[in-house]
């Protein structure tokens, strides 16, 4: 892989169990110096789409951020990650790289660019190599996505994409927000190719970029325990509350908080 080479902050990962991050002292420096304030690029995970990142992109856009929120196609690690390693690409200056739930495999697989500076995890997978969604998901108990919360429809030659069933989707994904609004969120959930479940990671790139976590203390979907093992592995600045599995949507205000701290 080739990154620049950052000195990770010595020293184990800090969990701040309930701090309040959106704070003017937390908030990221919003100008007086030459250097241009990072890119911040958010990455959706599966069952999802960009629209989630809506809250904490209005918050980083007022306070003067660059902000991409680009579509995470969902076919397969290899190919979602080439995909954005393309988009980022295009993109001039620091970049800080934003991820939700499997969109976290994906930016961890998609960092040969010398402008990232920093990634920033959300109820994210953070694989090490050669591991896969499934076995990272099944490492610790307590996740409810199984086969009886998925509709399984298959598509093309062979393939097959997982939605996560109505019944299912505001207890285990989204418990924290209204029935109304994960009834919407249900509706034009985007499905994931199910081979990218054994699809194994590449060289992480948490290895030689800093990186920061939000564990989500209340996720069924990615059990508290194995986001706190990953966190913990990538040497991640942990920040931890009350939320579900979307904990940008439920809580916007600290996880742009967090963001505005990696892009110091």
């Amino acid at each position: 892989m080739t990154t620049t080479r950052r000195v990770l902050l010595a020293g184990s990962a800090a969990i701040v169990a309930g701090a309040v991050l959106d704070t003017p002292a937390a908030q990221a420096h919003t100008g007086g110096g030459s250097s241009p304030k990072p890119t911040v690029v958010l990455v959706h995970g599966a069952f999802a789409d960009a629209s989630g990142w809506n809250g904490v992109a209005a918050r980083l856009i007022r306070d003067g951020y660059p902000v991409i929120a680009p579509p995470n196609p969902l076919r397969g690690v290899a190919s979602d990650s080439a995909y954005l390693a393309g988009i980022l690409a295009t993109l001039s200056g620091p970049l800080v790289l934003v991820a939700h739930s499997y969109g976290g495999i994906v930016v961890t697989n998609a960092t040969g660019n010398p402008n990232v500076k920093a990634l920033v995890y959300v109820d994210a997978f953070v694989p090490d190599q050669g591991e896969t969604l499934q076995g990272l998901q099944t490492k610790y108990p307590g996740s409810r996505i199984n086969e009886a919360a998925l509709d399984f429809r298959p598509y093309g030659q062979g393939f097959v994409d997982a939605y996560i069933k109505k019944e299912f989707f505001h207890d285990v994904f989204a418990a924290d927000l209204p029935r109304s609004v994960t009834d919407l969120m249900w509706a034009g959930q985007r499905p994931a190719d199910t081979r990218a479940l054994g699809e194994p990671s590449g060289p992480p790139a948490w290895k030689t970029i800093p990186s920061w976590y939000f564990v989500g203390r209340d996720d069924q979907v990615l059990p508290p325990a194995a986001q706190r093992f990953m966190a913990r592995r990538a040497g991640a600045h942990i920040y931890e509350a009350d939320a579900s599995h979307v904990a940008m949507i439920s809580q916007p205000a600290a996880t742009a908080a967090l963001i505005k701290r990696a892009a110091r």
